[in-house]
């Protein structure tokens, strides 16, 4: 039996230890496996965030991290009060 495949298809051969190769170009990427049904995959790249860092994707968050970097940009920070600050901070003010 020949197995024909397109151009978007290609043949694999499950090793050993149940692994395939899906080449050199995804190493290093996360990738979700759905078992669509017995014997059929739907493999996709993703990018996975973690539950801790979710907050930075909703959306009031975004918008405050923005406004955040754009003050920061516009206000550098410089030493000529430093001594002051940190004098403050140790007194608990």
């Amino acid at each position: 039996m020949v197995a024909l495949a397109s151009p978007l298809e290609s043949v694999k051969v499950v090793g050993a230890n149940g692994q395939i190769s899906l080449g050199k170009q995804f190493a290093g990427r996360q990738v979700l496996v759905q078992e669509q049904e017995a014997g059929v995959w739907l493999i996709r790249t993703a990018t996975v965030i973690p539950d801790n860092e979710r907050w930075l994707h909703a959306p009031g968050a975004a918008a405050d991290l923005d406004k955040a970097l754009t003050w920061a940009a516009q206000n550098p920070p410089h030493d000529a009060q430093l001594d002051d600050t940190l004098s403050r901070l140790s007194d608990g003010q």
